[in-house]
């Protein structure tokens, strides 16, 4: 058996789901759907779909803006991306990377998110489903506050104004 010719691609096992969910819609796996695909799992923070359609743009995509919004739905659908809101009034987004759980720490003044794991507390909160009699199915924590970088240089009235519009 010769070499492979130069055309064949290794794809990702994001790839190959994706393309199975779209079969079973009857839908196609277009270059453009690949390409949001590629841009979201090269990433390594949160995004919104206007981010993400700028990126796609800049790199001389020519991907329309309803492409993302629809192409983020079914990868939401498809569990290859979750969607979050971290309290903004906009939908974020983050690519779903095998069974990794994490939850989120987020700053009212400069909006850094940052993503934490604690063991004891995945532990107490599977006690409390139990106590209560519940299954756990799924479950997402973000926990708002100040950040060191902006928690002494916050005005407190800003900061209740903020919290009282949170979209969690």
């Amino acid at each position: 058996m010769g070499p492979l010719p130069e055309t064949h691609k290794v794809r990702s096992p994001e790839e190959v789901r994706f393309e199975a969910f779209l079969r079973g819609k009857k839908l196609k796996l277009t270059g453009e759907r690949l390409a949001i695909l590629a841009a979201i799992f090269q990433r390594d923070s949160h995004f919104d779909a206007e981010t993400l359609h700028a990126e796609l743009r800049n790199e001389g995509g020519d991907i329309s803006r309803a492409t993302v919004y629809r192409s983020l739905d079914l990868l939401v659908q498809a569990g290859l991306v979750r969607k979050n809101s971290l309290g903004a009034s906009h939908a974020n987004y983050e690519a779903a990377r095998g069974d990794e759980h994490h939850d989120h720490l987020i700053c009212l003044e400069c909006n850094t998110v940052l993503e934490f794991f604690k063991p004891d507390l995945e532990e107490l909160q599977e006690r409390i489903c139990t106590g209560f009699g519940y299954k756990l199915i799924h479950h997402s924590l973000q926990i708002f506050g100040l950040c060191p970088a902006c928690k002494d240089k916050t005005d407190e009235g800003t900061i209740r104004n903020r919290v009282a519009q949170l979209h969690t």
